[in-house]
């Protein structure tokens, strides 16, 4: 993954809302037909679906389990053939001297053996390397996508929260003065229709935007997933190109030792520079693996971060509160204004007419 494919996703994250699109989406909106309230959005929220499958697979993914148990089997088997004992200890060396080459031949025969254990963790932890870089690509891909999920349910509620402004500031004035007008019976029902499919769009606004606070809580989650990945595909090309060749440079180190011991002993001078790289080298790998196990052992989320989704997840969870507040509000208001339209229409229809007579006798 490049920087500036990074870099294009964050710009892609700052993309203003669209009018020309938000002006579409809001024409898709009719009031006097509950189903295309019902429709609305609808698509945009079903790709919260596909998202948090991917996000479940890539969080399920056996590859960095794997990956670290195959990284600590081959750390495990570097240690059970440590040769750098043989610089600390002399003990070893000593044998091997006074025992000849047969001893040497069985310690050459059991480095190919353990060599063979090498290679074969190593083709795995490449395996598992391969896996993890492929799994980085699939996360970007599915960030690209969740950012455009998000853009197309913020062009959604831009729509909705429209089409909310013209109903109050227009429609439901229109319908009201119409309501009060004796000459249209049935105006009152109609505008209570009107409000109810105003209030239905308000919930389905509220739903869309709890839905982008899903995909935006999403972003941040794919990312540490990906880090997490690209950090540990690192330290398995780092033990494959630095650890498991100086393992093998010091085992060809202590057998050419030996080899020159037996052929003269001005060796002495090269034995003891070799032992302090051996342990020099022994006391890098030891840093070098816990360094490893730290990033390895680290949490998969910030403290920080849960903190700050908390936060916005409470604000969201009051906001929807207060909404549904104002929502009752105007309903008890709107149940008051038709009990006082129905009055209208009984005082209206129990009127006598001129000369004490009841309308229509």
């Amino acid at each position: 993954m490049s920087g500036t494919t990074t870099e294009t996703r964050e710009n892609q994250a700052e993309r203003p809302v669209a009018p020309q699109r938000v002006a579409a989406l809001a024409a898709e909106i009719d009031l006097r037909d509950p189903s295309t309230i019902l429709r609305f959005g609808a698509e945009a929220q079903n790709r919260a679906t596909a998202a948090a499958d991917a996000m479940l697979g890539a969080a399920r993914n056996q590859a960095t389990g794997e990956a670290g148990e195959a990284l600590s089997g081959l750390l495990a088997t570097l240690r059970g053939f440590d040769v750098t004992q043989a610089g600390e200890k002399p003990g070893l060396l000593g044998r091997l001297f006074n025992r000849g080459r047969a001893e040497a031949t069985a310690i050459i025969q059991r480095y190919e053996g353990v060599r063979g254990q090498i290679e074969a963790a190593g083709d795995r932890l490449d395996g598992h390397r391969t896996r993890l870089l492929e799994d980085v690509e699939r996360l970007e891909r599915l960030y690209g996508a969740t950012l455009e999920w998000f853009h197309a349910l913020a062009e959604h509620i831009a729509a909705g929260e429209a089409v909310l402004a013209r109903t109050d500031a227009e429609i439901i004035p229109a319908a009201e003065r119409e309501a009060n007008d004796a000459a249209q019976p049935l105006a009152p029902q109609r505008l209570r229709d009107l409000r109810a499919a105003r209030d239905e769009l308000d919930r389905r606004v509220h739903d869309l935007r709890l839905t982008r606070q899903v995909a935006m809580q999403s972003l941040p989650g794919m990312r540490l997933i990906q880090e997490n990945d690209k950090a540990l595909a690192a330290k398995i090309h780092s033990v494959l190109a630095n650890t498991v060749p100086l393992w093998r440079t010091q085992l060809a180190q202590a057998l050419a030792i030996r080899n020159m011991r037996e052929a003269s002993g001005a060796v002495r001078a090269a034995t003891d520079l070799t032992n302090r790289l051996l342990t020099a080298n022994a006391e890098t790998l030891r840093q070098g693996n816990a360094e490893a196990r730290i990033e390895l052992e680290r949490g998969v989320f910030d403290l920080d971060a849960v903190q700050r989704a908390n936060a916005a997840l409470v604000a969201t969870l009051e906001d929807s509160l207060r909404i549904a507040e104002e929502g009752r509000a105007a309903r008890r208001h709107a149940t008051v204004e038709l009990a006082k339209a129905e009055a209208e229409i009984r005082r209206a229809l129990t009127a006598r007419g001129p000369g004490g007579a009841a309308p229509g006798r």
